[in-house]
């Protein structure tokens, strides 16, 4: 019986491949029961968890982690321990890595994350969801009132598997407009749980969003949103109000568990719904 990773690295898998009872079974897992938890409780037992990562015993996962999930033997020599360490002296640092050498690229727009494209399509063609007793239309995932994202914007939502990349990447050179912080739940993110609407934890979990305005006065949303056993989303101290940001330049970094969800003037030139995505790649 396959694992639900290994749906994740099967290039045939889409958000239904998962058998019907397994996604109701996790959903009612993640959403009746873990998600009718008070928000502050989930944050002390995602803290809780997550604080095993932290330990230096947790570092001999990372070599076993690598054989299972990456093909490339060689996988991690594009990558470097975080803030100038010379080692990964747990999981966390690695879960955290750096590129030693960002990727290159001559489009000037860019998937700002890695991971499976589970949602896509243009602004005014999705519907409301109702999340509890609200109903809430995709400009909620950014904080602002309904139909302020323009309908002709297209929303994607990137899915970050534990084994991806969980740094964010600036898609655009461009002027950061508005830096917003929301409190929210951290229900389960992984989109086959949620067969009618892969993107319904980013209506109501924990999440900063951060627009940046493009050359052509064209905003561009970003909302970085945290799942179950998520320590922190860290912005770095140069990620400000005003500031100038050049195309790949890093807005955030992820402490485990992630999904990323844009709202763009373009709708991808190369990608569609369940095909995967990386950094840098032309958008």
């Amino acid at each position: 019986m396959k694992a639900i990773s290994d749906y994740y690295s099967d290039p045939s898998f889409t958000v239904f491949s998962v058998p019907t009872w397994r996604a109701k079974l996790y959903k009612f897992l993640s959403v009746n029961l873990w998600g009718n938890i008070p928000s502050n409780i989930q944050k002390r037992a995602s803290a809780w968890y997550s604080s095993f990562y932290n330990k230096p015993v947790s570092k001999k996962i990372i070599k076993p982690y690598i054989r299972i999930n990456y093909a490339d033997k060689n996988y991690l020599d594009k990558f470097k321990p975080p803030n100038g360490k010379n080692s990964f002296d747990n999981f966390q640092d690695f879960f955290i890595r750096e590129f030693r050498v960002l990727p290159e690229s001559k489009s000037p727009y860019v998937w700002p994350c890695e991971g499976l494209l589970c949602d896509e399509g243009k602004v005014g063609n999705l519907g409301a969801v109702r999340v509890k007793t609200d109903v809430r239309s995709v400009s909620t995932i950014f904080g602002l009132v309904p139909d302020q994202v323009p309908k002709d914007y297209t929303f994607t939502n990137v899915f970050l598997h534990n084994k991806n990349y969980h740094r964010i990447h600036s898609p655009i050179n461009g002027t950061i407009k508005r830096i917003q912080h929301i409190p929210g739940d951290l229900v389960v993110l992984r989109p086959w749980i949620y067969k009618q609407n892969p993107s319904l934890p980013a209506f109501r979990n924990e999440r900063y969003n951060i627009d940046i305005v493009d050359n052509q006065g064209k905003v561009w949303y970003i909302s970085i949103i945290g799942g179950p056993a998520v320590g922190t989303i860290h912005i770095p101290e140069n990620i400000q109000i005003g500031y100038n940001v050049t195309k790949l330049q890093q807005l955030s970094l992820f402490y485990l568990g992630s999904t990323c969800c844009m709202a763009a003037p373009l709708s991808p030139r190369y990608h569609s719904k369940n095909t995967f995505v990386e950094v840098g790649v032309p958008y």
